[in-house]
C-alpha cells in the first residue's frame, strides 16, 4: 500500500469522519489509449468492494464494437484489478452504464444497447448479481430488458407544453432559430403521440436513486425528446411504471438527491439554448410528478453531472461549472440543500482545449469518503478512466 492509502486509513480508523485531515489522491486506472473510454459508474459493493464500469469501443453508437468494461477494487488493497468485461451486446453498441445496489444487498447493472446507431433507438438492459463476488466480475444471475410504457397523460402533457413554448418562442430563442424552434416543438408533439417512439429511446446515466429502502427510481433521459422521465419499482424491479415527464429544452441525465422534508430533487444537464446553467425539478410524491423545470444558478455546458446527499447532511456535487467546454471538473459543497453552493474545489482545471474531462460518477463511501470516477481525454494522448479519492474537509479548503 502507498504511503497516503496507509495515511488515509489510519485516519479513517482513529478519527471521527467529520474530524479527518484533508487527504486527496488520485490515479488513471489505465493508461490513456485511442479507444473511446466513457460513463464510468462507482459504487461501493456490500464487502466494501470498489467496482467501476465504464464503455469502451472505437466510437461511441456509430461503432458496433462497443462494450461494457470494468474493474474492481478489492477493499484494504491499494491496487486496482485488470480490466474486465461486464457486458456486451454482440454486434450492437453498449454504452451509459450505471450501478446501483439495492436494498436486499443485489448489484444492479444498467445501460443501452444502440439498436439503429442512433440515440433514440436505444434499449435498456439490465444484469442483476446476487452475490457480486470478491474478485473480477460480478456473476450475473439474471438479466432482462426495461421497456418503459409512459401513460396517456404523456402525450397530453408534451402536447400541452409544446403549445405554450410555441406562444413563447421568441422568448426562448433568437430571431434566427424561430423557425428552427417551432418545426422542433412540431417534431416532438408527434413523437409524443407515436407509441413506438415514446417507449423507446430512454437511457441511464447516473446511479438510480433508493427511496426509503425500497423504491427504486432510475433516472432516465431522451436524445429523441430532449427531456428526462424517472422509471420506478415499488417491488424491487419486478415491475415498473413511468413518472410524469420532466419536459424542458434540453434538460437531461437527471441526478437525483433527497431533502430531509422528502423532497427529491433533480438537476440536469442543459443541452438546451442560453442561459447555459443546471437545471432543476423536484417532487413531493416520491417521483412521480415534477415541478416545471427551471434553471439553477450553476454554469452547464451541456454535460454530465452528479450529486449525491452526504452522511452529515451536506450535499456534493460534481460538475463541469463552465458554460463552455469541459476543461474544469469541479466539486462543490452545499450545507443548505442546494441553495448556495459555498465550497468548491476543482479535480481538473486546465486551459480551454487542452482536455476534456467529464460525466463523473460520485459515492461517499461507509467510511465517509468520496470516491469519483470520470472520463479523462487529452488531444494526442487518448482517453481514459480517472479515478479520485478525497475528503469532504479537502473540498472545504478550496483551491
Amino acid at each position: 500500500m502507498r504511503a497516503g492509502g496507509v495515511l488515509m486509513l489510519l485516519l479513517t480508523l482513529v478519527l471521527p469522519a467529520g474530524a479527518q485531515k484533508p487527504f486527496y489522491e488520485s490515479q488513471q486506472l489505465f493508461p490513456p489509449e485511442r479507444w473511446h473510454n466513457h460513463g464510468s459508474c462507482i459504487v461501493e459493493l456490500p464487502n466494501g468492494d470498489l467496482l467501476v464500469c465504464w464503455y469502451n469501443g472505437s466510437g461511441e453508437r456509430t461503432a458496433d464494437d462497443v462494450k461494457v468494461e470494468g474493474m474492481r477494487k478489492r477493499r484494504g488493497v491499494a491496487k486496482w484489478s485488470e480490466r474486465f468485461l461486464m457486458a456486451d451486446t454482440i454486434g450492437f453498441p453498449d454504452c451509459n452504464p450505471c450501478m446501483f445496489v439495492d436494498p436486499q444487498g443485489r448489484l444492479w447493472l444498467m445501460w443501452i444497447a444502440v439498436i439503429a446507431n442512433q440515440w433514440h433507438t436505444s434499449l435498456l438492459r439490465y444484469q442483476i448479481s446476487e452475490r457480486p463476488g470478491s474478485t473480477g466480475a460480478p456473476r450475473w444471475t439474471h438479466s432482462d430488458i426495461l421497456i418503459l410504457k409512459p401513460g396517456e397523460e404523456f402525450a397530453e402533457m408534451v402536447a400541452k407544453q409544446c403549445d405554450e413554448d410555441e406562444k413563447r418562442i421568441d422568448q426562448i430563442l433568437p430571431p434566427e432559430r424561430r423557425q428552427e424552434g417551432l418545426a422542433y416543438l412540431a417534431e416532438r408533439r408527434k413523437n409524443a403521440a407515436d407509441k413506438y417512439f415514446h417507449r423507446m429511446g430512454w437511457m441511464t446515466r447516473v446511479h438510480p436513486f433508493v427511496l426509503d429502502n425500497k423504491r427504486i427510481i432510475v433516472p432516465l433521459y431522451s436524445d429523441g425528446f430532449d427531456f428526462s422521465i424517472m422509471a420506478i419499482s415499488d417491488d424491487g424491479g419486478r415491475t415498473w411504471q413511468a413518472s410524469r415527464p420532466l419536459i424542458s429544452f434540453g434538460g437531461v441525465q437527471p441526478s437525483l438527491v433527497q431533502k430531509r422534508d422528502g423532497t427529491l430533487v433533480a438537476y440536469m444537464r442543459d443541452n438546451g439554448p442560453p442561459p447555459k446553467r443546471v437545471l432543476r425539478s423536484e417532487s413531493r410524491d416520491g417521483g412521480i410528478t415534477w415541478s416545471p423545470v427551471v434553471d439553477d444558478d450553476i454554469p452547464n455546458p451541456g454535460s454530465g453531472l452528479e450529486v449525491i446527499r452526504l452522511q452529515n447532511g451536506h450535499w456534493a456535487m460534481v460538475c463541469n461549472d463552465t458554460e463552455q467546454g469541459r476543461h474544469r471538473l469541479a466539486v462543490l459543497i452545499s450545507d443548505d440543500e442546494g441553495r448556495t453552493w459555498k465550497w468548491k474545489r476543482y479535480l481538473e482545471n486546465d486551459p480551454p482545449g487542452t482536455g476534456s474531462y467529464s460525466y463523473p460518477s460520485i459515492i461517499q463511501a461507509k467510511d465517509g469518503t468520496l470516491h469519483v470516477t470520470y472520463s479523462w481525454s487529452q488531444p494526442g494522448k487518448g482517453s481514459c478512466i480517472k479515478y479520485a479519492h478525497f475528503n469532504e474537509q479537502w473540498v472545504l479548503q478550496g483551491d
